[in-house]
């Protein structure tokens, strides 16, 4: 009878550690994935930034020189990233390659425009910036138009600033909801040994003595959860950097190394807290107060 009582009590008591190592591992396995998130949100915004293109049009008599001038001046430009130029003949072959059909068979000839397809560093791509920009080409008298998307522009930075904001509040709220969960699961797996602390309390140990064993254990198992949690975020990682590639998730990896070992803390520094707070509690109750 005992045997099968011992069983049983064992059986909850890696339940409750099961159950207190699962929710710390969800918990920073989530505020893991937000990290992410706020580390790379810049570099995924400056990414769909630059895709933005700024197309100077080129009037028909515009010199193979000038042109050159122009694309080297452009390169050197800080406020560049890439150039490329785009012949009249390229740019119908890509219409034509979109629409399915060659419109010159019905004009007779040509009327695009040799380009230069320029794509900005995201630090630039602003309203006040590509109107700089587009004034100091049409400067030249052998540029016949300056083309962007000016509304997706604007748009586009609107948007980033209220991501922004929406993320760092998100942050800040489920960071505070993860130390309420862990701390709720750890509470529970104390509260299944009240007894034993008060009979502890009873014959003579200390708080600190009483307490100690606990902290430990809620420690390892907070190392266990992080150590689960950095497992996953590492995978999640490692596949995003796969599928796109071109956002370079993997090229700050001392700010990776800081995330990951930020994590690690948080799971030992909420369940040492946790605990504390939590055995400090039943140490503080009286005998008949623990049957509520």
């Amino acid at each position: 009878m005992s045997s099968s009582f011992e069983n049983y009590q064992k059986r909850r008591l890696i339940s409750s550690y099961f159950s207190v190592v699962l929710s710390i591992a969800l918990v920073l396995f989530l505020l893991g994935l937000l990290g992410l998130l706020i580390l790379n949100a810049k570099k995924v915004s400056d990414h769909f930034k630059e895709q933005v293109v700024v197309t100077i049009y080129l009037k028909e008599l515009a010199k193979d020189v000038e042109i050159k001038q122009l694309e080297k001046s452009l390169a050197l430009s800080e406020y560049v990233k890439s150039t490329e130029f785009v012949s009249k003949e390229q740019a119908a072959e890509s219409m034509k390659a979109e629409n399915g059909e060659d419109f010159m068979d019905f004009l007779g000839y040509n009327p695009l425009q040799n380009s230069i397809d320029v794509h900005l560093k995201a630090d630039f791509v602003t309203s006040e910036h590509l109107e700089t920009i587009k004034e100091e080409a049409l400067s030249k008298n052998f540029v016949d138009e300056v083309r962007y998307d000016n509304d997706l522009v604007t748009l586009m930075n609107n948007n980033v600033k209220k991501i922004s904001f929406w993320v760092l509040v998100l942050s800040g709220v489920f960071t505070l909801i993860a130390v309420l969960l862990i701390n709720s699961s750890i509470r529970l797996s104390v509260y299944s040994k009240r007894f034993t602390i008060k009979t502890m309390q009873m014959v003579g140990a200390t708080k600190q003595f009483i307490r100690r064993p606990f902290v430990w254990k809620s420690v390892r198992l907070g190392i266990v959860g992080a150590f689960v949690a950095l497992v996953g975020v590492a995978i999640v990682l490692y596949y995003l950097n796969e599928t796109f590639p071109e956002l370079n998730l993997l090229q700050s990896p001392v700010l990776i190394g800081v995330l990951f070992v930020g994590i690690f803390l948080l799971g030992i520094v909420i369940t040492w807290i946790s605990t504390f707070i939590a055995t400090q509690r039943f140490l503080n109750l009286k005998t008949d107060q623990l049957y509520y």
